[in-house]
């Protein structure tokens, strides 16, 4: 760690284009007392007004990333922020956030939990000195931590199921995302069994059938379930107008039995069960689909809704719905791939009565969300595919699919956006 002038396997022998001392002096100082002044401007509470919250935020990380030098922010990402992915996974495995929580949440002695949790002592109070020096829990004194909201929130299982399956399954196809470009040319991943996750994991799987294959599917569909919390949802007033668009025009005579959503992929059933808690007294049936292994493995859902196994590359059997809906599907897929998924809904929706909802990010051309964008990456690397702007929807979907896009129904920064898609005669 310490040697200086080690020969690195593809070190860049190109010369520095400033001098060291830059990487020594905040990355912009100038911006800093510019930055306070907006910051102060806010309003002392913004915890009732999320878009005030969120702009005050990204006013917080612009102070930050005005302050900090270069050499801070390459320790930061290399080794406080790699180093704290390991430890908190440790501790949430452990039932270490689960002990902080206990008793009110009272400051707790680190070789006691270690005891309680069966851990080494000196190697727990190493790793929530770490998580305490990023801010994530505590320090009350020499040993002794308390919880926060967020390690409190690492009880929940939507929450930390990431925590088990990004670093147990995924994350080694960010690790050697550098080496795969090398060998491909830096040609842009473009094919779902030999992308980045292929090359690290010496795998021919496609990144939902290694997940299951190693054991961490269940915590990925909990991972999801997470990643939905807190974002704008398009059942919600305001955003897509469920009533005139769905239930006005809703044909009850269509068939037996009619249909009122489908959810195809729909993982567990969060989000086709948030619709029926949202809108209880919509008419027709509600339908999630997935593999098998993804249906059985669903613990708890309302028995209103139907679990149906289906494989999105054969015949939809749900014809005539009237709503058929997407929830971050086709941003897993190349778009050869996405045709096959897009051409079988084709096939079972009504001509003026259907309606497709594909509920995905919609990148704007400029000023991206950074959530927006780290998804992007997750893309690349782990299924060669993307989260697509909307000269990019309109091609995939219009273009391509031969469908219609009657509208693009956008919250702030194109974040979970809803894109409403008809057939045509």
């Amino acid at each position: 760690m310490g040697s200086v002038g080690v020969e690195t396997n593809g070190m860049d022998a190109r010369e520095p284009v400033v001098d060291i001392s830059v990487a020594i002096a905040p990355n912009d100082a100038a911006a800093a007392p510019g930055i306070q002044k907006e910051i102060a401007a806010f309003p002392d509470d913004v915890s009732q007004d999320d878009e005030a919250r969120l702009a005050l935020l990204e006013k917080a990380r612009d102070l930050v990333r005005a302050l900090e030098t270069p050499r801070e922010t390459m320790i930061k990402h290399l080794w406080a922020q790699t180093g704290c992915i390991p430890a908190i996974t440790a501790c949430q495995r452990l039932g270490v956030f689960h002990e902080l929580a206990a008793e009110g949440g009272t400051p707790k002695f680190a070789p006691a939990i270690a005891k309680k949790v069966k851990c080494d002592p000196n190697l727990l109070s190493r790793l929530m000195r770490h998580i305490a020096a990023m801010g994530y829990i505590k320090e009350t004194a020499q040993d002794t931590y308390k919880g926060t909201n967020f390690s409190s929130s690492l009880t929940i299982p939507v929450i930390y199921g990431g925590y088990n399956c990004l670093p147990g399954a995924m994350l080694e196809a960010c690790n050697k995302f550098h080496e795969y470009g090398e060998e491909k040319n830096w040609i842009e991943p473009n094919t779902i069994d030999d992308g980045p996750l292929q090359y690290a994991y010496h795998t021919k799987l496609n990144l939902f059938e290694h997940l299951h294959a190693t054991g961490y599917g269940k915590d990925f569909g909990l991972h999801m379930g997470g990643y939905r919390q807190g974002r704008p949802s398009w059942m919600d007033p305001g955003f897509f107008p469920v009533q005139e668009r769905l239930v006005e025009g809703f044909d009850s005579s269509s068939s037996s039995d009619p249909v009122m959503l489908v959810d195809i992929g729909g993982s567990h059933g969060h989000d086709v069960d948030e619709f029926r808690r949202k809108w209880p007294e919509v008419p027709g049936r509600l339908i999630v689909q997935d593999l098998p292994p993804v249906i059985g493995a669903i613990d708890e859902l309302d028995a209103k809704i139907e679990r149906m196994e289906y494989d999105f590359h054969t015949e939809q059997p749900v014809k005539g719905a009237r709503t058929y809906y997407m929830h971050s599907v086709l941003h897993d897929w190349p778009n050869e791939t996405c045709l096959s998924i897009l051409s079988r809904i084709k096939e079972a929706m009504k001509p003026g009565y259907s309606r497709l909802l594909i509920n995905e990010n919609v990148i704007p051309s400029t000023g991206a969300y950074w959530e927006t964008t780290a998804l992007d990456m997750m893309m690349i690397v782990l299924l060669s595919s993307r989260e697509r702007t909307k000269d990019q929807w309109s091609s995939l979907i219009e273009d391509e699919a031969g469908l219609k896009i009657t509208k693009i129904w956008c919250p702030r920064n194109g974040v979970e956006s809803i894109i409403e898609v008809e057939k045509v005669e």
